[in-house]
């Protein structure tokens, strides 16, 4: 069954843009949306996970749990989801410029 899928990028190659757009809208640079199936989601984060280089990716899906939705990230990120007892959380991975000593 389709569902709603969201895609966001930064800083990523142009043909990845332009491969999204042949199933998704869009909206704003490099933020893209639209109704596929989950085979075809897939697909596409796989495409996406191959190429995004040294940007970031995010991918948000209606998915059976508390939230409603996944996310799923690619690229190295600032920020990355975790599990927390089924709950979805945003936790901030501290490079190594802004890390204080202990």
């Amino acid at each position: 069954m389709a569902a709603m899928t969201l895609i966001s990028l930064t800083a990523v190659p142009d043909h990845l843009r332009g491969a999204l757009t042949r199933w998704l809208l869009e909206v704003t640079p490099e933020l893209y949306i639209g109704t596929v199936s989950a085979r075809v989601r897939e697909e596409l984060w796989s495409t996406v996970t191959a190429t995004v280089g040294d940007g970031t990716a995010v991918l948000a899906y209606p998915s059976n749990n508390e939230q409603g939705f996944t996310l799923r990230t690619a690229g190295a990120q600032r920020r990355s989801p975790i599990d927390f007892d089924g709950l979805t959380l945003i936790g901030y991975n501290q490079s190594k410029e802004t890390a204080k000593p202990i």
